[in-house]
Protein backbone atom coordinates (compact mmCIF):
# COMPACT_ATOMS: atom_id res chain seq x y z
CA UNK A 1 0.00 0.00 0.00
CA UNK A 2 2.66 2.94 0.91
CA UNK A 3 5.44 1.44 -1.89
CA UNK A 4 5.44 4.37 -4.12
CA UNK A 5 4.25 4.29 -7.59
CA UNK A 6 3.85 6.88 -10.30
CA UNK A 7 0.02 6.74 -9.70
CA UNK A 8 0.56 7.40 -6.28
CA UNK A 9 3.02 10.01 -6.17
CA UNK A 10 0.54 11.76 -9.52
CA UNK A 11 -2.55 11.56 -6.78
CA UNK A 12 -0.66 13.40 -3.79
CA UNK A 13 0.41 16.17 -5.73
CA UNK A 14 -3.13 16.86 -7.01
CA UNK A 15 -4.07 16.29 -3.73
CA UNK A 16 -1.81 18.75 -2.13
CA UNK A 17 -2.00 21.14 -5.36
CA UNK A 18 -5.95 21.60 -4.63
CA UNK A 19 -5.58 22.21 -0.83
CA UNK A 20 -2.72 24.95 -0.98
CA UNK A 21 -4.37 26.27 -4.12
CA UNK A 22 -7.45 26.82 -1.69
CA UNK A 23 -5.29 27.67 0.60
CA UNK A 24 -3.53 30.53 -1.08
CA UNK A 25 -6.31 31.83 -2.80
CA UNK A 26 -8.81 32.08 1.16
CA UNK A 27 -4.83 34.31 1.69
CA UNK A 28 -5.08 36.53 -1.31
CA UNK A 29 -8.09 37.29 -0.56
CA UNK A 30 -7.43 38.06 3.47
CA UNK A 31 -4.26 40.04 2.41
CA UNK A 32 -6.04 42.47 -0.43
CA UNK A 33 -8.65 43.21 2.31
CA UNK A 34 -5.98 43.12 5.31
CA UNK A 35 -7.88 40.68 6.81
CA UNK A 36 -10.94 41.95 7.20
CA UNK A 37 -12.54 40.29 4.62
CA UNK A 38 -16.52 41.48 3.44
CA UNK A 39 -18.53 38.68 3.28
CA UNK A 40 -19.93 39.78 -0.27
CA UNK A 41 -16.40 39.25 -1.77
CA UNK A 42 -17.16 35.58 -0.73
CA UNK A 43 -19.89 34.93 -2.49
CA UNK A 44 -18.64 33.80 -5.78
CA UNK A 45 -15.34 32.39 -4.36
CA UNK A 46 -15.81 28.74 -4.91
CA UNK A 47 -16.74 29.17 -8.70
CA UNK A 48 -13.78 31.31 -8.59
CA UNK A 49 -11.64 28.78 -6.99
CA UNK A 50 -12.64 25.78 -9.31
CA UNK A 51 -12.17 27.32 -12.19
CA UNK A 52 -8.07 27.98 -10.93
CA UNK A 53 -7.84 24.87 -9.62
CA UNK A 54 -9.05 23.39 -12.99
CA UNK A 55 -6.52 25.08 -15.14
CA UNK A 56 -3.75 24.52 -12.88
CA UNK A 57 -4.69 20.59 -12.84
CA UNK A 58 -4.46 20.34 -16.57
CA UNK A 59 -1.48 23.09 -17.33
CA UNK A 60 0.66 20.93 -14.58
CA UNK A 61 -0.42 17.75 -15.86
CA UNK A 62 0.42 19.28 -19.46
CA UNK A 63 4.15 20.05 -18.55
CA UNK A 64 4.18 16.42 -16.39
CA UNK A 65 5.40 17.58 -13.39
CA UNK A 66 2.80 15.29 -11.91
CA UNK A 67 5.82 12.34 -13.38
CA UNK A 68 8.37 14.25 -11.76
CA UNK A 69 9.93 12.88 -8.70
CA UNK A 70 10.02 15.73 -5.53
CA UNK A 71 13.63 14.69 -4.62
CA UNK A 72 14.30 15.73 -8.28
CA UNK A 73 12.73 18.65 -8.83
CA UNK A 74 14.95 21.57 -10.01
CA UNK A 75 15.29 24.85 -11.91
CA UNK A 76 14.21 23.16 -14.76
CA UNK A 77 11.03 22.05 -12.95
CA UNK A 78 10.38 25.17 -11.29
CA UNK A 79 10.15 26.89 -14.80
CA UNK A 80 7.79 24.59 -16.07
CA UNK A 81 5.33 25.57 -13.18
CA UNK A 82 5.91 29.08 -13.51
CA UNK A 83 4.94 28.67 -17.48
CA UNK A 84 1.88 26.38 -15.82
CA UNK A 85 0.84 29.12 -13.84
CA UNK A 86 1.18 31.99 -16.29
CA UNK A 87 -1.24 29.85 -18.56
CA UNK A 88 -3.63 28.98 -15.44
CA UNK A 89 -3.96 32.98 -13.86
CA UNK A 90 -3.33 34.26 -17.91
CA UNK A 91 -6.52 32.38 -19.37
CA UNK A 92 -8.82 32.66 -16.07
CA UNK A 93 -7.99 36.82 -16.74
CA UNK A 94 -9.63 36.31 -20.31
CA UNK A 95 -12.30 34.51 -19.12
CA UNK A 96 -12.88 37.24 -16.55
CA UNK A 97 -12.60 39.87 -18.90
CA UNK A 98 -15.32 38.12 -21.74
CA UNK A 99 -17.84 37.55 -18.61
CA UNK A 100 -17.46 39.93 -16.06
CA UNK A 101 -20.67 40.07 -14.01
CA UNK A 102 -20.34 36.25 -13.86
CA UNK A 103 -17.45 36.56 -11.43
CA UNK A 104 -18.99 40.16 -9.25
CA UNK A 105 -18.25 41.28 -6.62
CA UNK A 106 -14.54 40.26 -7.50
CA UNK A 107 -10.86 42.22 -6.31
CA UNK A 108 -8.81 41.83 -9.58
CA UNK A 109 -5.83 41.84 -7.41
CA UNK A 110 -6.42 39.34 -6.32
CA UNK A 111 -5.32 37.18 -9.50
CA UNK A 112 -1.62 38.07 -8.30
CA UNK A 113 -1.47 38.07 -5.05
CA UNK A 114 -2.91 34.10 -5.43
CA UNK A 115 -0.53 33.67 -8.23
CA UNK A 116 2.62 34.76 -6.60
CA UNK A 117 1.54 32.77 -3.45
CA UNK A 118 0.58 29.48 -5.31
CA UNK A 119 4.00 29.55 -7.08
CA UNK A 120 5.78 29.68 -3.42
CA UNK A 121 3.44 27.25 -2.07
CA UNK A 122 3.27 24.67 -4.66
CA UNK A 123 6.80 24.82 -5.75
CA UNK A 124 8.02 24.57 -2.13
CA UNK A 125 6.13 21.83 -2.07
CA UNK A 126 7.89 19.64 -4.77
CA UNK A 127 11.27 20.79 -3.26
CA UNK A 128 10.53 20.27 0.10
CA UNK A 129 11.81 16.66 0.00
CA UNK A 130 14.75 17.62 -2.09
CA UNK A 131 15.91 20.15 0.62
CA UNK A 132 15.30 18.02 3.78
CA UNK A 133 17.04 14.93 1.96
CA UNK A 134 20.02 17.06 1.13
CA UNK A 135 20.08 18.88 4.64
CA UNK A 136 19.98 15.39 6.48
CA UNK A 137 21.97 12.69 4.15
CA UNK A 138 24.71 14.91 3.29
CA UNK A 139 26.91 13.61 6.41
CA UNK A 140 26.74 9.84 5.43
CA UNK A 141 27.35 10.59 1.74
CA UNK A 142 31.07 10.87 0.30
CA UNK A 143 32.47 13.96 0.08
CA UNK A 144 32.45 14.80 -3.49
CA UNK A 145 34.19 17.56 -6.27
CA UNK A 146 32.73 18.04 -9.42
CA UNK A 147 35.15 18.38 -12.36
CA UNK A 148 33.38 19.87 -15.24
CA UNK A 149 30.00 22.06 -15.49
CA UNK A 150 27.37 20.93 -18.06
CA UNK A 151 24.07 19.30 -18.16
CA UNK A 152 25.43 15.65 -16.92
CA UNK A 153 27.03 17.77 -14.14
CA UNK A 154 23.39 19.13 -13.24
CA UNK A 155 21.53 15.22 -13.72
CA UNK A 156 23.85 14.54 -11.34
CA UNK A 157 23.60 16.99 -8.81
CA UNK A 158 19.94 16.30 -8.44
CA UNK A 159 20.36 12.55 -8.11
CA UNK A 160 23.16 12.92 -5.43
CA UNK A 161 23.83 8.96 -5.91
CA UNK A 162 25.40 8.43 -2.88
CA UNK A 163 27.44 11.55 -2.97
CA UNK A 164 27.63 14.90 -1.32
CA UNK A 165 29.16 17.47 -3.48
CA UNK A 166 30.95 20.22 -2.15
CA UNK A 167 33.48 21.81 -4.46
CA UNK A 168 33.30 22.40 -8.30
CA UNK A 169 35.74 22.93 -10.88
CA UNK A 170 35.86 23.61 -14.62
CA UNK A 171 38.46 23.79 -17.11
CA UNK A 172 37.04 26.99 -19.01
CA UNK A 173 37.51 29.81 -17.44
CA UNK A 174 34.13 31.39 -18.65
CA UNK A 175 32.90 29.11 -15.36
CA UNK A 176 35.00 30.51 -13.03
CA UNK A 177 33.18 32.95 -10.35
CA UNK A 178 29.94 31.81 -11.07
CA UNK A 179 27.52 29.41 -8.93
CA UNK A 180 26.74 25.88 -9.86
CA UNK A 181 23.70 24.87 -7.67
CA UNK A 182 25.14 27.44 -5.52
CA UNK A 183 28.51 26.08 -5.18
CA UNK A 184 30.87 28.46 -6.28
CA UNK A 185 32.84 27.01 -9.63
CA UNK A 186 36.61 27.34 -9.64
CA UNK A 187 39.40 26.64 -11.52
CA UNK A 188 41.38 23.83 -12.04
CA UNK A 189 44.59 25.65 -10.55
CA UNK A 190 42.52 25.15 -7.53
CA UNK A 191 42.07 21.38 -7.41
CA UNK A 192 44.68 20.35 -4.46
CA UNK A 193 43.41 23.32 -2.30
CA UNK A 194 39.80 22.50 -2.17
CA UNK A 195 40.37 18.69 -1.56
CA UNK A 196 42.25 19.78 1.09
CA UNK A 197 39.63 22.26 2.19
CA UNK A 198 36.90 20.08 1.92
CA UNK A 199 38.42 16.65 3.03
CA UNK A 200 37.31 15.36 -0.55
CA UNK A 201 36.55 11.61 -0.47
CA UNK A 202 35.37 11.31 -3.89
CA UNK A 203 35.79 12.66 -7.45
CA UNK A 204 33.83 12.75 -10.68
CA UNK A 205 34.67 13.96 -13.92
CA UNK A 206 31.55 15.03 -16.15
CA UNK A 207 33.35 16.11 -19.71
CA UNK A 208 35.74 15.06 -21.70
CA UNK A 209 39.37 17.05 -20.75
CA UNK A 210 42.53 16.52 -22.85
CA UNK A 211 45.13 13.79 -21.98
CA UNK A 212 47.49 15.87 -20.57
CA UNK A 213 44.81 17.89 -18.06
CA UNK A 214 43.24 14.65 -17.21
CA UNK A 215 47.09 13.25 -16.21
CA UNK A 216 47.74 15.64 -14.14
CA UNK A 217 44.64 16.10 -11.97
CA UNK A 218 45.05 12.18 -11.34
CA UNK A 219 48.82 12.58 -10.10
CA UNK A 220 46.90 15.05 -8.02
CA UNK A 221 44.01 12.93 -6.69
CA UNK A 222 46.76 10.44 -6.38
CA UNK A 223 48.90 11.91 -4.16
CA UNK A 224 45.67 13.25 -2.31
CA UNK A 225 45.24 9.64 -1.82
CA UNK A 226 42.15 9.82 -3.66
CA UNK A 227 40.91 6.19 -5.19
CA UNK A 228 37.12 6.85 -6.08
CA UNK A 229 37.44 7.91 -9.15
CA UNK A 230 34.21 8.16 -11.52
CA UNK A 231 34.49 9.53 -15.07
CA UNK A 232 31.26 10.26 -17.21
CA UNK A 233 30.80 7.44 -20.24
CA UNK A 234 29.70 10.30 -23.19
CA UNK A 235 29.76 8.18 -25.30
CA UNK A 236 26.94 5.84 -25.00
CA UNK A 237 23.14 6.06 -25.89
CA UNK A 238 22.68 7.25 -22.24
CA UNK A 239 25.45 9.02 -20.31
CA UNK A 240 26.43 6.84 -17.25
CA UNK A 241 29.44 6.59 -14.79
CA UNK A 242 32.45 4.77 -14.63
CA UNK A 243 35.37 3.87 -12.79
CA UNK A 244 38.66 5.90 -14.07
CA UNK A 245 40.42 3.17 -16.45
CA UNK A 246 43.61 3.34 -17.77
CA UNK A 247 42.92 3.91 -20.82
CA UNK A 248 41.14 7.04 -19.70
CA UNK A 249 44.38 8.08 -18.94
CA UNK A 250 46.50 6.68 -22.37
CA UNK A 251 43.07 8.16 -24.61
CA UNK A 252 43.58 10.71 -27.17
CA UNK A 253 41.48 12.47 -29.10
CA UNK A 254 42.27 13.73 -32.07
CA UNK A 255 41.73 17.87 -32.67
CA UNK A 256 41.02 17.79 -36.53
CA UNK A 257 38.85 14.80 -36.63
CA UNK A 258 36.56 15.61 -40.04
CA UNK A 259 33.41 13.70 -40.16
CA UNK A 260 32.13 15.35 -42.63
CA UNK A 261 35.24 14.13 -44.83
CA UNK A 262 34.14 10.60 -43.47
CA UNK A 263 30.87 10.54 -44.65
CA UNK A 264 31.14 11.75 -47.61
CA UNK A 265 33.77 8.59 -48.36
CA UNK A 266 31.31 6.53 -46.40
CA UNK A 267 27.52 7.51 -46.94
CA UNK A 268 25.79 5.61 -49.56
CA UNK A 269 28.76 3.60 -50.24
CA UNK A 270 28.28 -0.46 -50.28
CA UNK A 271 31.55 -1.40 -48.32
CA UNK A 272 33.48 -4.73 -47.85
CA UNK A 273 34.82 -5.23 -44.34
CA UNK A 274 37.37 -8.15 -44.21
CA UNK A 275 38.20 -9.85 -40.41
CA UNK A 276 35.03 -6.87 -39.60
CA UNK A 277 35.08 -9.20 -36.43
CA UNK A 278 38.14 -8.06 -35.00
CA UNK A 279 39.07 -5.35 -32.70
CA UNK A 280 39.31 -2.59 -35.57
CA UNK A 281 37.04 -4.44 -38.18
CA UNK A 282 34.42 -4.52 -35.59
CA UNK A 283 34.27 -1.00 -35.03
CA UNK A 284 35.02 0.68 -38.61
CA UNK A 285 32.00 -1.59 -39.29
CA UNK A 286 29.95 0.50 -36.81
CA UNK A 287 31.10 3.69 -37.92
CA UNK A 288 30.17 2.97 -41.53
CA UNK A 289 27.19 1.81 -40.50
CA UNK A 290 26.56 5.22 -38.33
CA UNK A 291 28.21 7.60 -41.09
CA UNK A 292 25.93 6.35 -43.47
CA UNK A 293 26.85 3.08 -45.77
CA UNK A 294 24.33 2.04 -48.40
CA UNK A 295 25.16 -1.90 -47.21
CA UNK A 296 28.00 -3.61 -45.12
CA UNK A 297 29.38 -6.47 -46.49
CA UNK A 298 30.80 -8.32 -43.34
CA UNK A 299 33.67 -11.07 -44.16
CA UNK A 300 34.94 -12.94 -41.34
CA UNK A 301 36.27 -16.32 -40.93
CA UNK A 302 35.26 -16.62 -37.19
CA UNK A 303 31.92 -17.74 -36.84
CA UNK A 304 31.62 -16.43 -33.34
CA UNK A 305 33.53 -13.28 -33.94
CA UNK A 306 30.70 -12.89 -37.04
CA UNK A 307 28.31 -13.32 -34.98
CA UNK A 308 29.10 -10.62 -32.08
CA UNK A 309 29.21 -7.82 -34.96
CA UNK A 310 25.80 -9.11 -36.10
CA UNK A 311 24.41 -8.28 -32.58
CA UNK A 312 25.81 -5.04 -32.32
CA UNK A 313 24.11 -4.08 -36.10
CA UNK A 314 21.23 -5.90 -36.15
CA UNK A 315 19.22 -3.46 -36.75
CA UNK A 316 21.64 -2.29 -39.92
CA UNK A 317 20.91 -6.10 -41.26
CA UNK A 318 24.39 -6.44 -42.41
CA UNK A 319 25.69 -8.86 -45.02
CA UNK A 320 27.75 -11.64 -43.29
CA UNK A 321 30.18 -13.56 -45.40
CA UNK A 322 32.17 -16.27 -43.39
CA UNK A 323 35.06 -17.15 -45.10
CA UNK A 324 39.15 -16.79 -45.46
CA UNK A 325 40.58 -14.32 -47.49
CA UNK A 326 43.40 -17.03 -48.01
CA UNK A 327 40.31 -18.73 -50.81
CA UNK A 328 40.46 -16.79 -53.92
CA UNK A 329 37.72 -18.76 -55.55
CA UNK A 330 35.01 -17.87 -52.50
CA UNK A 331 36.61 -14.31 -52.05
CA UNK A 332 36.21 -13.52 -55.88
CA UNK A 333 32.20 -15.09 -55.90
CA UNK A 334 32.04 -12.67 -52.80
CA UNK A 335 32.88 -9.59 -54.66
CA UNK A 336 31.25 -10.95 -57.55
CA UNK A 337 28.26 -11.33 -55.81
CA UNK A 338 28.19 -7.81 -53.73
CA UNK A 339 30.14 -5.32 -55.96
CA UNK A 340 31.74 -3.58 -53.39
CA UNK A 341 32.69 0.41 -53.94
CA UNK A 342 34.52 0.16 -50.79
CA UNK A 343 37.03 -2.61 -49.45
CA UNK A 344 38.78 -2.39 -46.05
CA UNK A 345 41.70 -5.10 -45.69
CA UNK A 346 41.35 -5.84 -41.27
CA UNK A 347 41.86 -9.35 -41.48
CA UNK A 348 45.43 -10.19 -40.52
CA UNK A 349 47.23 -12.45 -37.95
CA UNK A 350 48.36 -10.07 -35.45
CA UNK A 351 49.82 -12.01 -32.30
CA UNK A 352 53.34 -11.38 -32.68
CA UNK A 353 54.15 -14.75 -30.56
CA UNK A 354 51.75 -16.64 -32.69
CA UNK A 355 53.20 -15.76 -35.99
CA UNK A 356 56.47 -17.19 -35.25
CA UNK A 357 55.16 -20.05 -33.58
CA UNK A 358 53.24 -20.44 -36.55
CA UNK A 359 55.35 -18.98 -39.47
CA UNK A 360 54.08 -20.55 -42.90
CA UNK A 361 50.31 -19.56 -41.07
CA UNK A 362 50.85 -16.02 -40.74
CA UNK A 363 52.53 -15.75 -44.54
CA UNK A 364 49.34 -17.18 -45.66
CA UNK A 365 46.86 -15.40 -44.43
CA UNK A 366 48.34 -12.18 -44.21
CA UNK A 367 50.17 -12.28 -47.15
CA UNK A 368 48.14 -14.56 -49.95
CA UNK A 369 45.07 -13.49 -47.78
CA UNK A 370 46.12 -9.11 -48.37
CA UNK A 371 46.79 -10.09 -52.07
CA UNK A 372 44.31 -12.00 -52.63
CA UNK A 373 41.91 -9.43 -51.28
CA UNK A 374 43.82 -6.51 -53.43
CA UNK A 375 43.46 -8.75 -57.09
CA UNK A 376 40.09 -9.41 -56.47
CA UNK A 377 39.55 -5.29 -55.65
CA UNK A 378 41.34 -4.60 -58.57
CA UNK A 379 39.46 -7.16 -61.28
CA UNK A 380 36.03 -5.75 -59.92
CA UNK A 381 36.74 -2.07 -59.73
CA UNK A 382 36.08 -1.10 -56.22
CA UNK A 383 36.83 2.38 -56.34
CA UNK A 384 38.73 2.44 -52.87
CA UNK A 385 40.93 -0.30 -51.37
CA UNK A 386 42.23 -0.04 -47.38
CA UNK A 387 44.65 -1.83 -45.92
CA UNK A 388 44.99 -1.33 -42.31
CA UNK A 389 48.56 -2.15 -41.28
CA UNK A 390 51.12 -1.91 -38.21
CA UNK A 391 53.64 0.11 -36.89
CA UNK A 392 55.58 -3.08 -36.96
CA UNK A 393 56.32 -2.83 -40.33
CA UNK A 394 58.52 -0.17 -40.32
CA UNK A 395 61.86 -2.73 -39.77
CA UNK A 396 60.53 -5.38 -38.95
CA UNK A 397 62.18 -7.85 -35.94
CA UNK A 398 59.08 -10.62 -36.09
CA UNK A 399 57.45 -12.13 -38.89
CA UNK A 400 53.73 -10.58 -38.31
CA UNK A 401 55.86 -7.26 -39.05
CA UNK A 402 57.39 -8.56 -42.21
CA UNK A 403 54.43 -9.86 -43.81
CA UNK A 404 52.98 -6.86 -43.37
CA UNK A 405 55.70 -4.86 -45.30
CA UNK A 406 55.07 -6.77 -47.72
CA UNK A 407 51.47 -6.07 -47.76
CA UNK A 408 52.12 -2.53 -47.89
CA UNK A 409 55.05 -3.37 -51.17
CA UNK A 410 52.26 -5.14 -52.73
CA UNK A 411 49.73 -2.47 -51.97
CA UNK A 412 51.96 0.75 -53.28
CA UNK A 413 53.79 -1.32 -56.25
CA UNK A 414 50.45 -3.52 -57.69
CA UNK A 415 48.90 -1.87 -60.98
CA UNK A 416 45.49 -1.07 -59.71
CA UNK A 417 43.74 0.32 -62.82
CA UNK A 418 40.51 2.21 -61.54
CA UNK A 419 41.46 1.34 -57.73
CA UNK A 420 42.70 3.72 -55.27
CA UNK A 421 44.87 1.86 -53.28
CA UNK A 422 46.23 3.09 -49.73
CA UNK A 423 47.45 1.44 -46.56
CA UNK A 424 46.93 3.13 -43.16
CA UNK A 425 49.67 2.16 -40.23
CA UNK A 426 49.42 3.02 -36.66
CA UNK A 427 50.46 1.10 -33.45
CA UNK A 428 48.41 -0.62 -30.15
CA UNK A 429 44.32 -0.02 -29.80
CA UNK A 430 42.99 -0.26 -26.10
CA UNK A 431 41.55 -2.56 -24.66
CA UNK A 432 41.96 -4.97 -28.51
CA UNK A 433 41.94 -8.41 -28.12
CA UNK A 434 45.46 -9.51 -27.31
CA UNK A 435 46.53 -6.60 -26.00
CA UNK A 436 48.52 -5.73 -23.12
CA UNK A 437 45.83 -4.06 -21.35
CA UNK A 438 42.90 -7.48 -20.84
CA UNK A 439 45.71 -8.92 -19.86
CA UNK A 440 47.48 -7.15 -16.95
CA UNK A 441 43.37 -6.46 -15.81
CA UNK A 442 43.06 -10.19 -15.35
CA UNK A 443 46.39 -10.43 -13.85
CA UNK A 444 45.51 -8.15 -11.39
CA UNK A 445 42.09 -9.40 -10.73
CA UNK A 446 43.86 -12.97 -9.64
CA UNK A 447 46.41 -10.75 -7.21
CA UNK A 448 49.45 -10.97 -9.46
CA UNK A 449 51.90 -10.58 -10.35
CA UNK A 450 51.83 -9.21 -13.55
CA UNK A 451 54.69 -10.05 -16.19
CA UNK A 452 56.31 -7.58 -18.36
CA UNK A 453 58.52 -8.70 -20.60
CA UNK A 454 61.20 -5.82 -20.00
CA UNK A 455 61.55 -3.05 -17.98
CA UNK A 456 62.42 -0.39 -20.99
CA UNK A 457 59.68 -1.93 -23.18
CA UNK A 458 57.54 1.00 -24.70
CA UNK A 459 54.55 0.70 -27.37
CA UNK A 460 52.57 3.38 -28.79
CA UNK A 461 48.22 3.49 -27.99
CA UNK A 462 45.10 4.86 -29.29
CA UNK A 463 41.78 4.12 -28.67
CA UNK A 464 39.64 1.72 -30.74
CA UNK A 465 37.04 4.67 -31.89
CA UNK A 466 39.61 7.24 -32.23
CA UNK A 467 41.86 5.22 -34.64
CA UNK A 468 39.10 3.51 -36.73
CA UNK A 469 37.75 7.22 -37.68
CA UNK A 470 40.80 8.11 -38.00
CA UNK A 471 41.38 5.13 -40.49
CA UNK A 472 38.25 6.43 -42.32
CA UNK A 473 39.68 10.15 -42.97
CA UNK A 474 42.78 9.07 -43.57
CA UNK A 475 41.37 6.63 -46.71
CA UNK A 476 39.24 9.54 -47.66
CA UNK A 477 42.22 11.63 -48.73
CA UNK A 478 44.03 8.78 -50.68
CA UNK A 479 44.85 8.61 -54.35
CA UNK A 480 46.31 5.37 -54.72
CA UNK A 481 49.73 4.05 -53.33
CA UNK A 482 49.76 6.00 -50.18
CA UNK A 483 50.70 5.03 -46.82
CA UNK A 484 49.08 7.02 -44.29
CA UNK A 485 50.21 7.03 -40.77
CA UNK A 486 48.53 8.40 -37.52
CA UNK A 487 49.81 9.75 -34.61
CA UNK A 488 50.51 8.34 -32.09
CA UNK A 489 51.42 10.33 -29.72
CA UNK A 490 54.32 9.83 -26.79
CA UNK A 491 54.94 5.88 -26.47
CA UNK A 492 54.14 4.25 -22.87
CA UNK A 493 56.75 2.76 -20.98
CA UNK A 494 54.50 -0.79 -20.49
CA UNK A 495 55.64 -1.25 -17.09
CA UNK A 496 54.78 2.53 -15.95
CA UNK A 497 51.27 1.14 -17.77
CA UNK A 498 51.34 -1.46 -15.21
CA UNK A 499 52.19 0.13 -12.14
CA UNK A 500 49.09 3.14 -13.21
CA UNK A 501 46.84 -0.28 -13.40
CA UNK A 502 47.91 -0.79 -10.05
CA UNK A 503 46.95 2.67 -8.62
CA UNK A 504 43.63 2.31 -10.14
CA UNK A 505 42.98 -0.74 -9.10
CA UNK A 506 43.97 -0.03 -4.97
CA UNK A 507 46.04 -3.03 -5.93
CA UNK A 508 49.20 -2.38 -3.57
CA UNK A 509 50.96 -5.48 -2.82
CA UNK A 510 51.15 -6.71 -6.67
CA UNK A 511 54.48 -7.64 -8.03
CA UNK A 512 56.01 -7.05 -11.07
CA UNK A 513 58.27 -9.72 -12.92
CA UNK A 514 59.85 -9.35 -16.05
CA UNK A 515 60.07 -12.03 -18.08
CA UNK A 516 62.28 -11.34 -20.88
CA UNK A 517 61.69 -10.22 -24.56
CA UNK A 518 59.59 -13.02 -26.31
CA UNK A 519 60.59 -13.75 -29.80
CA UNK A 520 60.09 -11.05 -32.76
CA UNK A 521 59.49 -8.56 -29.89
CA UNK A 522 61.28 -5.56 -29.67
CA UNK A 523 61.64 -2.70 -26.95
CA UNK A 524 60.50 0.20 -29.10
CA UNK A 525 58.11 0.12 -32.29
CA UNK A 526 58.15 3.08 -34.92
CA UNK A 527 55.85 4.66 -37.24
CA UNK A 528 58.65 6.33 -39.64
CA UNK A 529 61.33 4.43 -42.10
CA UNK A 530 61.89 7.82 -44.01
CA UNK A 531 61.88 11.05 -41.72
CA UNK A 532 60.94 12.89 -45.04
CA UNK A 533 57.52 11.81 -44.74
CA UNK A 534 55.00 14.42 -45.94
CA UNK A 535 52.34 16.45 -44.10
CA UNK A 536 48.61 16.25 -45.25
CA UNK A 537 45.48 18.81 -44.42
CA UNK A 538 45.13 17.21 -41.18
CA UNK A 539 47.91 17.40 -38.06
CA UNK A 540 46.58 13.87 -36.75
CA UNK A 541 48.05 12.12 -40.60
CA UNK A 542 50.98 12.31 -42.38
CA UNK A 543 51.84 10.02 -45.75
CA UNK A 544 54.72 8.19 -46.77
CA UNK A 545 56.79 8.05 -49.87
CA UNK A 546 56.32 5.18 -52.20
CA UNK A 547 58.83 1.96 -51.99
CA UNK A 548 59.20 1.11 -54.86
CA UNK A 549 59.29 -2.57 -55.97
CA UNK A 550 58.81 -4.65 -59.54
CA UNK A 551 55.32 -5.94 -59.59
CA UNK A 552 56.44 -8.77 -61.22
CA UNK A 553 59.69 -9.53 -59.24
CA UNK A 554 56.98 -9.22 -56.15
CA UNK A 555 54.62 -11.53 -57.74
CA UNK A 556 57.62 -14.09 -57.97
CA UNK A 557 58.48 -13.63 -54.78
CA UNK A 558 55.08 -14.09 -53.12
CA UNK A 559 55.01 -17.53 -54.85
CA UNK A 560 58.39 -18.64 -53.81
CA UNK A 561 57.97 -17.14 -50.28
CA UNK A 562 54.69 -19.33 -49.80
CA UNK A 563 56.61 -22.66 -51.21
CA UNK A 564 60.03 -21.88 -49.47
CA UNK A 565 61.23 -24.41 -46.92
CA UNK A 566 63.39 -21.46 -45.57
CA UNK A 567 60.26 -18.58 -44.81
CA UNK A 568 62.88 -16.44 -42.83
CA UNK A 569 65.19 -15.96 -45.60
CA UNK A 570 63.15 -15.44 -48.46
CA UNK A 571 61.09 -13.06 -45.64
CA UNK A 572 64.94 -10.82 -45.47
CA UNK A 573 65.33 -11.28 -49.21
CA UNK A 574 62.28 -9.23 -49.83
CA UNK A 575 62.29 -7.07 -46.48
CA UNK A 576 66.01 -6.19 -46.75
CA UNK A 577 65.94 -4.46 -43.22
CA UNK A 578 63.91 -7.35 -41.14
CA UNK A 579 66.16 -8.23 -38.72
CA UNK A 580 64.70 -11.01 -36.98
CA UNK A 581 64.80 -11.27 -33.48
CA UNK A 582 64.67 -14.93 -32.08
CA UNK A 583 65.48 -13.41 -28.43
Amino acid sequence: MFKPSALKRAAFFILFDIIFSFITLLLAYNLRFNFALEKEFMENFYTIFSIVVIFKIVFISFFKLYQISWRFFSLNETKKLLYAHLLTYGLFTVIYYLFPQAFNPFPRSVIIIDFSLSMIFLGALRASKRLILEGDNSKDLKRTLLIGVNSFAQSLMKEQNGYYVTSVVDDNSEFAGTYFFNIKVETIDSLEKLIMENKIESVIITKELQKDTLQSIYKILSDNNIKDIKIASLNQKENKLKALSVEDLLARQPKDLDKEAIKEFIKDKTVLITGAGGSIGSEISIQCAKYGAKKLILLDHSEYNLYTIEEKLSSYEPSLVMQSVVNLEQLDSTFEKYKPHIVIHAAAYKHVPLCEENINEAILNNVMGTKNTIDCSIKHKVKKFVLISTDKAVRPTNVMGATKRICELYAQNVISKDTEIVAVRFGNVLGSSGSVIPKFKAQIEQGGPITVTHRDITRYFMLIPEASLLVLQASSLGKGGEIFILDMGEPVKIVDLALKMCELSDAKDIDIEFTGLRKGEKLYEELLIDQSDMKTKYESITVTGKTKYNISKLDDDIKELINSSNKIEKLKQIVPEFDHQIN
